[in-house]
């Protein structure tokens, strides 16, 4: 299943749908102002760039689309879904859009206006959703017809394991399940599906181009189903697992595929995709502004790191991030060169390795300025968990199994865990910082991201940050 071919194919039909329109609007415009309608009002012809338009318009609804988030999961997009996104996207672009085309006509009444927008809505849905019906259906028919498969294996092999695979393949028509992944000695399972076990994993995956895995163990504990899902996180492959009494009781269950039984998915995050478009746009705008803004301050500390002592100006670590893959967070320095002799060592508030220019810097978390390099790159969002080395995860994880739901996510330059706790310098704040990351995690909003980053603003001004 090529879903960059589906895309592309969606980008191009958007594309096509919005010459149309305006192809069709700007017809509509001509005639109304050439013939008399609507009670008999005559107007005249309005002077417009029609050129400039061909090549606005479609940029113009392109750009919308994208930001309403249709492009991230274009072939998992529900009909209802689709039709419901396009609606949206068709009102925004006609009120935003239609004003901007009709401020130069020249009209006797204002009702000319009224109907132009209603026009204009109405060839921008229809059109649009059009193309996009033909789209789901040719990937509806693709499913059916099994020229496409999501390619699925089931963690487990006992009688849950024999559960889920037979709703799987009575109810799921996407899916085609591989095999089985043994975690015990129990095998309930046919035996020449077991594909092997946990040790195995890669080799399964890579081979048969696993994209999705349904974890269903008989008696599972907490640490068990955690260390699964630790191990399956960096194969950016959907994780799934049978939800347990309690988990259903919460409401933290979700059910991710009607027709089977419920199944909760740590692998979607939160957030509509509407929103995960906006927050990575918001990303890369601040970032990009404050690097430019900055650029004087940073050229300033750059001069005054190098003065203050020995060693680089830029301090670059290898930490922790989202599908648990790893990445050199950059961050000027503020320790004396050689301060950890290959330990790592948390930092404290009286560290004598801290230089003088650092202890400012770390006042005013000046110091990771340089991240928004990170965010810019995609390695790192404005608000998220703050990511962590190898070395500390693995402590945590001992007490803490449940770490590992933040691999769904950026990790941030800053998030609850930092305004409510500071620097952790010891394992057990480190935790407790954890669990603020975990209600951050379930409460994802732009308007949370934007509460965060007004108290990190204050902590920052009130020098707070350490």
């Amino acid at each position: 299943m090529n879903k960059s071919i589906v895309l592309r194919k969606s980008i191009y039909f958007d594309l096509l749908a919005s010459f149309i329109v305006l192809l069709l609007f700007m017809i509509f415009r001509k005639t109304v102002n050439n013939v008399s309608l609507f009670d008999g009002t005559n107007f005249m012809i309005p002077s417009y760039s029609y050129i400039t338009s061909f090549f606005l318009f479609p940029i113009a609804c392109f750009f919308i689309h994208l930001l309403s988030g249709y492009y991230l999961n274009t072939i998992r997009q529900s009909r209802v879904g689709m039709v419901i996104n396009t609606l949206a996207a068709s009102a925004f672009i006609s009120l935003s859009v239609f004003f901007i085309l009709m401020l130069n006509d020249v009209t006797v009444s204002y009702k000319y206006y009224y109907y132009s927008l209603l026009v204009l809505f109405i060839l921008q849905f229809s059109v649009t959703v059009f193309f996009r019906y033909i789209i789901s259906a040719q990937i509806r028919h693709n499913f059916r017809t099994r020229k496409w498969t999501t390619n699925t294996i089931i963690i487990g092999t006992g009688d849950k394991a024999v559960k889920t695979a037979k709703e799987l393949e009575k109810n799921a028509a996407n899916n085609t399940l591989i095999g089985f992944v043994a975690t015990n000695n129990y095998i309930a399972v046919p035996a020449d599906m077991v594909l092997g076990n946990m040790s195995d994993l890669n080799t399964i995956i890579e081979n048969n181009q696993i994209e999705e895995s349904i974890i269903a163990i008989d008696k599972v504990d907490e640490q068990e189903l955690f260390a699964i899902i630790n191990s399956l996180y960096k194969y950016n492959i959907e994780i799934q697992f049978t939800p347990r009494l309690y988990e259903i009781l919460t409401g933290s269950a979700k059910i991710s595929k009607l027709g089977i039984i419920p199944l909760v998915s740590i692998t979607t995050p939160s957030i509509s995709d509407f929103e995960s478009v906006i927050k990575r746009s918001f990303d890369i705008v601040i970032s990009l502004f404050s690097l430019v803004i900055l650029s004087p301050m940073l050229f300033y500390f750059m001069i005054k790191i190098k003065m203050d002592s020995k060693g680089p100006i830029f301090y670059r670590q290898e930490r922790i991030g989202r599908l648990g893959k790893t990445f050199k967070i950059w961050k000027f320095r503020t320790m004396h060169e050689g301060s950890e002799n290959g330990t790592p060592q948390l930092s404290s508030v009286d560290d004598n390795r801290i230089t003088k220019v650092g202890k400012v810097m770390r006042k005013y978390r000046l110091d990771e300025i340089p991240q928004f390099w990170n965010i810019l790159k995609g390695e790192m969002s404005l608000v998220g968990p703050r990511p962590e080395r190898r070395f500390y995860i693995n402590q945590i994880i001992e007490q803490a199994p449940y770490y590992c739901l933040l691999y769904k996510i950026r990790p941030g330059l800053t998030s609850w865990g930092p305004i409510k706790i500071g620097y952790s310098d010891t394992i057990e704040k480190m935790i407790e910082r954890l669990n603020y990351d975990i209600i951050y995690l379930d409460n994802m909003s732009i308007f949370t991201d934007l509460q965060i980053l007004i108290y990190t603003f204050e902590i920052i001004i009130k020098g707070k940050g350490i």
